[in-house]
């Protein structure tokens, strides 16, 4: 039986929310310690990177905890429900920091936060996604709700993307008083808006759970520790994939998160917020966009495989614009809307491509290995994507210690400050090349090992689908 309405939305929902929280942290986490509250740069890196190396192990055995659950609810929704709880007390709780701790003090405090934030957001991840090949069929359902859950992500992106700037100084503003310092405004703007993400990830959540269940009748024998690691190993089109993630996640997020310095430091202006913020609502809709309209048009005329190629090509060639454009007079923000078009809309259709991509490898492993892993298949999903986060960070986190970029305390208000008359040439040229060149290198290396690699072509999925004895439209009894 086909999929609802009413399930494809809840599903959706999940997507908007946990995309939410998830990218309140990944885009935020470096600047609300590092900028805000005054941590080092190499000492947020550091712990950012260190938290990616814990999921290394926390986050396949989460997946083996999730495979081994047997609840009347199911295996999926007791740990996404568990798991959202959770998350959403330590985004708060993240965001809260006390800013009258010392420097150690505030170190040790984003340490202990956002590994336990790591921690619950896989509790959480790794059984939505999880829930996809264990509730859908194979072929165009499983592809078309992938892709529904994706763009609703993309949405829950660009909502935080768009609009945290703006919110955290009003509500600032609103509660820290006439004549507060930028850094009080976005003290007090952080803490509460991380409220509201938390509250509403909640309310979403508890939607997908009480409207989608799980529809598989036959249960597989829990595998070891041991197998699990066997068949994560042994499943060479999922590494493939993995690593591919990897290296294009690596090199968005770097550019994710030093964009915010890019607008605050090297384009400038009193008005930086407005800017950035423009430029974030233009890239949101066009990421939005090229989920929901884009890949089913490209989808028409190309394979997977092809739209994967055309969409690395497409944000290189916005890299490479936006590097040459930053050297222009950029008075106007509308120009760097040319080389946004180019990564946004690359970025968009790729999250898409990648989730297909692994959910295919859930049925390549089973024919390959003799058993359905979904659950670790996709805790690697949610351990590389934070571990590019965490590697991004890192490379991050020394471009602006060694580029000295950091806010002056001692401003009246973020948005009447021109910052960037206080940084030197050398350091916006540093910032530039490391948020353009690097992830150039990083995406022609991802296109040369994912065309030595990869093997799941439609034709090959066509044939291993036929090998388990699965129609197009057959639902799986097997998980």
């Amino acid at each position: 039986m086909n999929l609802s309405v009413k399930e494809k939305i809840s599903y959706g929902l999940g997507a908007v929310g946990k995309d939410m929280v998830y990218m309140l942290s990944a885009s935020y986490v470096l600047y609300y310690f590092q900028d805000v509250l005054g941590v080092s740069a190499v000492a947020m890196g550091m712990i950012l990177l260190a938290a990616r190396i814990f999921d290394a192990f926390n986050d396949p055995i989460m997946g083996i905890v999730v495979a081994k659950t047997k609840t009347r609810w199911g295996k999926f929704r007791p740990w996404l429900m568990i798991g959202t709880l959770t998350n959403a007390a330590v985004l708060f709780i993240m965001f809260a920091a006390p800013p009258d701790m010392d420097g150690k003090g505030l170190v040790a405090y984003a340490a202990i936060t956002y590994i336990l934030w790591g921690v619950t957001y896989t509790m959480m991840d790794i059984p939505y996604w999880s829930m996809i090949p264990a509730f859908t069929t194979g072929g165009k359902e499983r592809e078309g709700l992938t892709t529904l859950a994706r763009s609703c992500a993309g949405v829950g992106s660009a909502l935080v993307t768009i609009f945290t700037v703006m919110i955290v100084q009003a509500i600032g503003r609103a509660v820290a008083g006439k004549g507060a310092s930028a850094q009080q405004v976005e003290i007090s703007g952080f803490k509460y808006f991380a409220l509201i993400i938390a509250i509403l990830f909640i309310v979403f959540i508890a939607i997908t759970c009480l409207n989608i269940k799980e529809k598989a009748t036959v249960d597989m024998d829990s595998p070891s520790v041991g197998q699990m690691f066997k068949a994560l190993l042994s499943n060479d089109q999922a590494m493939t994939i993995v690593i591919a993630i990897v290296l294009i996640n690596c090199s968005v997020y770097i550019t994710s998160n030093l964009v915010i310095y890019f607008f605050k430091y090297d384009f400038g202006g009193e008005t930086w917020g407005n800017s950035y913020t423009l430029f974030n609502m233009f890239g949101g809709a066009i990421q939005i966009l090229s989920m929901m309209i884009v890949y089913p048009l490209l989808r028409r005329f190309a394979t997977n495989v092809k739209i994967f190629y055309i969409c690395l090509g497409s944000a290189i060639i916005g890299y490479a614009t936006l590097f040459a454009i930053a050297f222009t007079n950029m008075s106007n923000v509308f120009i760097l809307f040319i080389p946004g078009f180019f990564i946004f809309a690359a970025n968009g259709v790729l999250q898409v491509l990648t989730t297909v991509f692994l959910a295919n490898t859930v049925d390549y492993g089973e024919l390959k290995n003799g058993r359905r892993d979904e659950s670790v298949i996709f805790s690697m999903q949610t351990f590389v994507v934070k571990l590019a986060s965490g590697i991004a960070a890192m490379i991050a986190s020394i471009c602006l210690s060694v580029n000295n970029l950091k806010s002056d305390d001692g401003a009246d208000t973020a948005a009447l400050v021109d910052f960037s008359k206080s940084v030197s040439e050398s350091s916006k040229l540093g910032l530039r090349m490391t948020m353009t060149i690097i992830p150039i290198i990083g995406l022609f290396v991802a296109i040369f090992f994912f065309k030595e690699k990869f093997i799941l072509t439609e034709e090959k999925m066509d044939e291993i689908t036929k090998q388990l004895g699965r129609g197009a439209g057959e639902k799986s009894e097997e998980k």
